[in-house]
């Protein structure tokens, strides 16, 4: 049996940057299963085009755009969703090592706020990209990108400002 071409590269690719990929997608969410759902459709879609998409530059861009077109179409299509009758309240995914070190005060106002503005954030912020570059990610202006910018920052200090303060070493 012969391997898709590129399969190895593909599948190292995968490897590395999964982890990521999947914060990602949470943090644009705010559903760990919706989150693997995401991810795995991006990496079947970037699968099947792995040989033009590493021609033409760096996967990880690309990737995040599917996730955020993903995002996108999700929020937008109700109708898609699946409706669960059990109750499964108890059960969650577990975060990744890395998120589960990271401030869930911070993550928890994160998903407080309006989706465009927290994908603007996660892009900035997270996935450390410029203006230019969450702009042309998201296709519209930088300065729409900056707006979005600075009213999801005073969203997400007013959602931290209105959480209850943990007490550190109470006991």
């Amino acid at each position: 049996m012969t391997d898709h071409p590129g399969e190895t590269d593909f599948r190292a690719w995968v490897l590395e940057h999964r982890t990521r990929l999947r914060t990602t997608a949470f943090l644009l969410c705010g559903d760990w299963y919706l989150a693997d759902d995401l991810v795995q459709d991006a990496l079947g879609r970037l699968y099947s085009r792995w040989g033009r998409v590493v021609a033409a530059g760096d996967p990880r861009a690309y990737v995040r755009r599917i996730l955020c077109n993903l995002h996108t179409d999700y929020r937008r299509r109700p109708a898609r969703r699946e409706i669960s009758e059990a109750d499964v309240s108890t059960l969650h995914s577990p975060p990744p090592t890395s998120m589960a070190e990271r401030d869930d005060d911070l993550v928890a106002a994160l998903l407080t706020i309006p989706a465009g503005q927290r994908t603007v954030l996660v892009l900035r912020f997270f996935e450390d990209l410029s203006v230019e570059q969450t702009a042309a990610l998201l296709k519209t202006s930088p300065g729409n990108v900056k707006s979005q910018t600075s009213r999801g920052l005073e969203a997400l200090r007013s959602a931290l400002r209105t959480q209850p303060t943990k007490i550190e070493g109470a006991s």
